[in-house]
């Protein structure tokens, strides 16, 4: 499952970047306008959300549901952008939108559609100046190293399989490069650290993130901020000799995580 070196901080900032907002999935309701307040507040007055849903059959009532809560956060115009199953996002269906919002699912099937478009998306986002937000799978794919599923490395459970996205051995694929750093989601949930933290000791992902539910990690310039209900537990490598080292943030706490 090797993966390239994530980009750092630095390289990261030059290429030019929109502020970035991942949510570890969940759907409390006391959570609801601290996880979406401030990527609604960064859109603008009454702004039109893209809101990017796989569609497997119950696209329309899943769109419904996110936008019965974006709107009781905030005035807004939610519109739905659902691609059907194993096909590619046309970025024409952005257009007159000032904000994306990618949406849960089956991780690989988002990571499948944006692949046309991984390259292209981040400097659409940047030259528009379109927030992005990720919940769940939209979280996952904003990374440069995307971990899209999986339950087992070289064999070994690392994680329940019902965590797994449909894939047997971790997958990390190619993702939009929007954050400097591989994401995993419903970490307390789920139970998928262990994941995450398989990716980053086998040099598959730089460093990473693994976000509770209910929980927002904003990324704005060098800087990243957790706020929500749960932690946001940070992976990275601490010395040559491969060390995994692992700490958990807080609502409130701001960090610098560099790749290698």
């Amino acid at each position: 499952m090797a993966a390239p070196p994530g980009p750092t901080w630095a390289g990261f900032l030059e290429g030019g970047v929109v502020t970035t907002y991942l949510i570890g999935g969940g759907w409390h309701d006391e959570a609801a306008e601290l996880v979406y307040g401030p990527f609604l507040a960064a859109a603008g007055p009454d702004p039109v959300v893209a809101c990017l849903l796989i569609d497997e059959g119950d696209g329309a009532e899943r769109f419904a549901r996110i936008e019965a809560v974006l709107r009781k956060v905030a005035p807004c115009r939610p519109v739905p952008v659902l691609v059907p199953l194993g096909d590619v996002l046309d970025p024409t269906a952005l257009e007159g939108a000032d904000a994306l919002l990618v949406c849960g699912g089956l991780t690989p099937a988002y990571q499948e559609a944006l692949v046309p478009v991984l390259t292209t998306l981040p400097a659409l986002l940047a030259a528009r100046d379109m927030p992005y937000a990720g919940f769940s799978a939209g979280a996952v794919v904003a990374a440069s190293a995307a971990v899209v599923g999986g339950w087992l490395s070289q064999g070994t459970q690392v994680c329940d399989e019902n965590a797994s996205e449909d894939l047997e051995e971790i997958e990390v694929r190619p993702g939009l490069g929007l954050v400097p750093f591989t994401v995993d989601v419903h970490a307390a949930q789920w139970g998928t650290l262990p994941r995450l933290i398989e990716a980053v000791a086998r040099g598959a992902a730089p460093c990473g993130v693994a976000i509770d539910e209910n929980t927002l990690l904003t990324v704005d310039g060098d800087r990243a901020r957790v706020s929500g209900l749960g932690r946001v537990h940070v992976v990275r490598i601490e010395d040559p000799l491969g060390t995994v080292a692992l700490r958990a943030h807080r609502p409130g706490e701001e960090f610098t995580l560099q790749g290698r």
